[in-house]
């Protein structure tokens, strides 16, 4: 199929993504499949740095969803849920109480209510891998934890979030 819905289990992405939210998959955004598979028909530009995706999971092989933060050849660090990403620091806002992150092109908050979360690094992104974190950063299960996530393990590109708490909604990611 080229799309799909996604219910997120967790709160990961919080507060970009609630838990309970339905998202709109484009899953010909970074390729074309043959169908049930991960194996390419045709391969487009992969996923760009700031893009949020449903991929999975290296250690589970469960579904998850969490934003790009690195890509192949990318040399990325965490430090208290702060990205460093080719030795400098992406740029934060922090505005009443909010602290905004822009990465790739893309602002959203980040939750550091509950810490940053594990630092980790300084590792170079391997060819055809990504690193993939939480807006929820003392809250996520994610690269820090389970490494890098192959190309091919991407399922597709959230595009917006179309139902919250049982109502209809439109929210682009």
């Amino acid at each position: 199929s080229l799309a799909d819905h996604y219910r997120v289990p967790t709160g990961s992405m919080l507060p970009t993504v609630h838990e309970g939210d339905h998202v709109l998959v484009n899953k010909a955004a970074y390729g074309l499949r043959l169908p049930q598979s991960h194996i390419y028909l045709a391969e487009f530009d992969g996923p760009a740095r700031g893009d949020v995706v449903v991929f999975d999971s290296p250690e589970t092989g469960e579904v998850l969803l969490k934003r790009v933060v690195g890509v192949p050849g990318d040399l990325v660090e965490v430090r208290e849920g702060r990205m460093i990403l080719n030795g400098d620091a992406v740029p934060v806002d922090v505005a009443g109480g909010h602290v905004v992150e822009r990465i790739g092109g893309t602002r959203h908050d980040l939750d550091l209510s509950r810490g940053g979360g594990p630092d980790v690094g300084p590792v170079t992104v391997p060819p055809e891998q990504y690193f993939l974190l939480g807006d929820n950063r003392g809250n996520s299960h994610d690269g820090r934890f389970f490494g890098f996530v192959e190309r091919s393990a991407i399922l597709g590109r959230a595009v917006g979030i179309f139902l919250r708490d049982g109502a209809p909604t439109w929210q682009p990611l």
